[in-house]
């Protein structure tokens, strides 16, 4: 049995009090894991952003809001588990200078400046110990496995999981598991329950039984 740890749902990186940056991640993808690794008998810690979905009960939950506590709290929990399924959709950028007061129309355009948000997988990657796995997601719009392959790279990853934008808040999902040398090694297309119990199936095969 392993303790594994799944990131999951978007993140939030505010612009003022009441406005901010993010995705459509609905926290699906990483409910179907948490269930699957849980059939399977591992134990199973959460780290999610803001989401409507309900995690299984016998799963540790940690809620977070930013990338910077999702980082933080990945910090804290990674160095109990024996690996990590990276499943959320951090914001890869947020604003240079957060507003204390709500930012108020004027007729006229604004400027935001921009600024990128800590690679919270990449930093694990940096600090795991051999032991430890790590598998990915990646989202991908334009030379999906080339780019899937640099982050699988950059970020240390054992395997990659790359799907499309189409899975963002939808029931169904298409991926393809990316391996170091740059194979496909499984493909895995159906309902959310379904492509997440083949995920950890290979998981199992490759990584916790090794």
């Amino acid at each position: 049995m392993a303790r594994i740890l799944i990131t999951s749902g978007p993140t939030r990186q505010y612009l003022d009090p009441v406005r901010y940056l993010t995705n459509g991640s609905s926290g699906r993808m990483g409910k179907a894991l948490a269930e699957a690794a849980l059939r399977l008998g591992h134990e199973v810690v959460i780290i999610s952003g803001p989401v409507v979905v309900d995690y299984p009960a016998e799963a540790e939950v940690a809620p977070i809001i930013s990338t910077e506590e999702l980082l933080a709290e990945a910090q804290r929990l990674f160095p109990a588990c024996d690996g990590v399924i990276a499943a959320a959709a951090p914001c890869d950028y947020r604003p240079h200078r957060v507003e204390s007061q709500k930012i108020a129309k004027t007729g006229e355009p604004i400027t935001l400046h921009l600024i990128e948000t800590p690679d919270v997988i990449a930093t694990l990657g940096r600090t795991r110990r051999a032991d430890q796995w790590m598998v990915g997601f990646a989202l991908e719009t334009e030379d999906q496995r080339f780019r899937a392959l640099t982050k699988l790279e950059r970020k240390s990853c054992d395997f990659m999981v790359l799907n499309g934008p189409e899975a963002m808040d939808a029931a169904e999902n298409a991926v393809e598991i990316i391996a170091p040398n740059g194979n496909v090694v499984e493909a895995f297309q159906g309902s959310k329950s379904v492509v997440a119990t083949g995920i950890l199936r290979l998981i199992q095969e490759r990584l916790v039984d090794r």
